[in-house]
């Protein structure tokens, strides 16, 4: 299952594209996913979701709230960079996980973690071009690296609090605050842009978004993380970057290039080093 969600999330960097292309902006892709999403879990888990409690309603606007800023940047940052680089760079939340529950839960990071940090350092720079071109980050790579600070700190709020509510709830929530945070936005900032946008061009890849990757993903996930253990988890689910990537190249919105292999190659690396146990593995091999 989450093998599946990861395979559907690589694709999805594509029809976010297409949406883009579209002249459909990021306010308006997350408002009308977001209230499919919504609109999908409460008609197949409404009975769980009439019962919600104001503890619920709580967590879920919190988790809710993170999902939508990482959303939102992303999709943004998906204007002005490739998909290739938006699943690369979307995927180092891996890496800021630790830091983020040492800041807040006073656990500190492994030794692996530092190491990983550099790998994934030096694989985006090589990424966004630093050693050919000089030192300037697109704003679109900019905005997706914030977006994986969000993405990440979703994940610990997860991991701590809302596991504490029933996951159709949050799966509710999740989509009623993108909808309602990205309507809001886009009437606010994106209302001027709505003439020049192709809307059966975009229309099409956003309502598969809603549908596929939101509903159908996030389900996935969110069903697949309660047989799993945290480690196995994040490996499939980081493979979304992989995916995103080969969807990208496979369909020719760019050519694929050596900046793209090895940078994507040592971020993959550095995500790896932070989900696997080397001590348990070393451990085990001793044993044996």
């Amino acid at each position: 299952m989450l093998l599946l969600a990861a395979i559907i999330w690589g694709a999805g960097y594509i029809f976010s594209k297409q949406a883009t292309n579209a002249g459909m902006h990021a306010g308006l892709i997350n408002a009308i996913r977001g209230f499919i999403y919504a609109g999908l879990a409460y008609a197949f888990f409404h009975k769980t979701i009439n019962q919600m409690t104001k503890r619920d309603l709580k967590i879920g606007l919190i988790a809710g709230g993170i999902n939508f800023l990482g959303y939102q940047l992303q999709t943004i940052g998906l204007m002005y960079t490739t998909p290739a680089n938006n699943a690369f760079l979307t995927a180092i939340y891996v890496v800021m996980i630790p830091f983020i529950v040492w800041v807040f839960f006073h656990q500190k990071p492994e030794r692996k973690a530092y190491v990983a940090i550099v790998i994934c350092m030096l694989g985006m720079a090589v990424l966004t071009g630093v050693f050919s071109r000089g030192v300037s980050l697109h704003l679109g790579d900019l905005l997706t690296i914030i977006s994986a600070g969000f993405y990440a700190l979703q994940i610990v709020y997860f991991g701590m609090s809302a596991t504490q509510s029933s996951p159709w709830i949050i799966a509710f929530m999740l989509g009623l605050t993108q909808g309602v945070f990205g309507l809001i936005y886009s009437l606010a900032f994106e209302t001027h842009t709505y003439s020049q946008v192709h809307w059966l061009q975009g229309l099409v890849p956003v309502i598969i978004l809603g549908i596929v990757s939101s509903f159908g993903a996030q389900t996935l996930q969110l069903v697949g993380q309660r047989y799993t253990d945290p480690t196995p988890a994040g490996l499939l689910l980081m493979t979304e970057s992989m995916f995103g990537s080969v969807f990208s190249v496979a369909l020719g919105f760019e050519p694929m290039t050596w900046d793209l292999v090895i940078g994507g190659s040592l971020i993959v690396i550095a995500l790896v080093i932070m989900q696997v146990g080397f001590r348990r593995l070393w451990l085990f091999k001793k044993r044996i």
